[in-house]
């Protein structure tokens, strides 16, 4: 009994030495080997941001300046002497301000209307990678400032366009990827998502032909970082379409004095295409800036004979109240409508105030005329009016009725003995 437990003993351990040389001889012959796994983190953005920051470009707002004869400067389009007069004053063209655009066409840039504003001209500036800046002239096609949006003309540029995406099917919580030119850094690119849709955005305002108005636009908020500068540049998609325009930030509050970070609004790009299509599609006659390479492409005036509107004019009066207080437009007064005249058949009436041929503001009865002479007999023009009832009929200091706008089309002919 005693033999067969020791030779039982004797099996378990001889067992167990074999398990443990096997164990060690798979340590010793299987080969130490590391698993390495390479992992590269793609950005959502990038291919986006490449297809489109090359069509962002600078957009440099220049105007005049007036000094005095010490060389002071008193803000654009004043320069007051001490004592010499006005002899030595100096007028010349400075660089105001500077925004962001977007090219949405060949040679047409989308940007903001506070950005153009009151420029005496225009260039649109591009960056390359290597930081090289060329500018090209630029003029004013279009514009509305109730929407804080306008559309610029220079033909020298040629870099591609972007694509217009449908600013309706955002939801809160895209991306948005806005690019610009903020204080100058070209082609700035900052990311956030779409914080809120339909912000209702009162401001106090002049409408294009200067008539004042309490304008509320929808606008999308969002949490990019939009600096002076981004104005006027482009927010786009992860898919690098165009959803809106970058107009505005808030940065404070007046009242407590809180600083405020991550709300800036965008106009909805569906806001503007009515604008861009009237552009594109070429029923608003682009002008090629004088300094451009291209020349004007204004057809030559044919002078035989003179037509006519057939209405007496004037200007409105800019020291009224209802002008003073914009409760009217700029624009020239009817002051008489001749019976079967162009006007008359065209349903322009006395006390209509003309604001607009064919896409031109209208200021004053020298432009009006001016404008008018342009065409020959037989051509339509689109004309548009400011119609308030009884507007002739209020004295200098009275308030202005309400009104509104109308369009008209106006066939010129060549009629005797009518006064314009």
């Amino acid at each position: 009994m005693f033999d067969r437990f020791r030779r039982t003993l004797g099996c378990i351990a001889l067992a167990l030495a074999c398990v443990m040389i096997a164990s060690a001889m798979t340590h010793a012959f299987t080969p130490a080997t590391a698993e390495t796994t390479t992992v590269i983190h793609t950005s959502p953005f990038t291919q986006a941001v490449a297809d489109v920051r090359d069509s962002v470009v600078g957009v440099s707002n220049y105007q005049t300046v007036t000094y005095s004869g010490f060389g002071y400067g008193y803000g654009y389009g004043y320069g007051y002497g001490y004592g010499n007069g006005n002899r030595d004053r100096d007028s010349r063209e400075e660089l105001a301000f500077t925004g962001s655009g977007v090219v949405i066409g060949e040679g047409f840039v989308l940007t903001n209307f506070h950005v153009v504003e009151d420029a005496s001209s225009l260039k649109v500036t591009v960056t390359d990678d290597a930081g090289e800046t060329t500018e090209y002239a630029a003029s004013l096609v279009t514009y509305d400032e109730t929407l804080d949006a306008a559309i610029l003309y220079a033909p020298d540029c040629t870099l591609p366009a972007v694509k217009l995406g449908d600013s309706d099917s955002l939801m809160v919580g895209d991306w948005a990827i806005c690019i610009g030119n903020p204080l100058g850094f070209a082609k700035t690119t900052t990311v956030g998502v779409v914080s809120a849709l339909n912000r209702a955005i009162e401001s106090e305002t002049y409408d294009k032909y200067g008539r004042r108005s309490t304008t509320s636009n929808a606008m999308i908020q969002v949490d990019a970082a939009i600096n002076s500068g981004n104005s006027g540049g482009g927010m786009f998609s992860v898919t690098g379409e165009l959803m809106g325009i970058p107009t505005l930030k808030y940065s404070g509050s007046y009242y407590s004095g809180s600083s405020i970070e991550g709300i800036g609004m965008c106009i909805p790009i569906n806001a503007v295409k009515p604008m861009i299509d009237d552009v594109l599609s070429g029923r608003i006659k682009a002008i090629a800036p004088e300094s451009s390479t291209e020349s004007s492409d204004v057809d030559s005036i044919n002078m035989t004979g003179k037509p006519r509107l057939g209405v007496s004019i004037a200007d409105v009066n800019t020291s009224s109240r209802a002008a003073r207080l914009g409760q009217i437009p700029d624009g020239v007064f009817i002051t008489e409508v001749e019976a079967g005249s162009p006007a008359e058949a065209a349903g322009m009436l006395t006390g209509d105030i003309v604001v607009d041929v064919n896409g031109v503001v209208i200021t004053s009865t020298s432009q009006l005329q001016s404008e008018i002479a342009k065409y020959a007999a037989g051509d339509t023009l689109n004309i548009k009016v400011y119609r308030a009832p009884g507007i002739l009929d209020i004295s200098g200091n009275d308030d202005a009725p309400d009104g509104e706008y109308i369009d008209l089309q106006v066939t010129l002919a060549i009629v005797d003995d009518i006064r314009q």
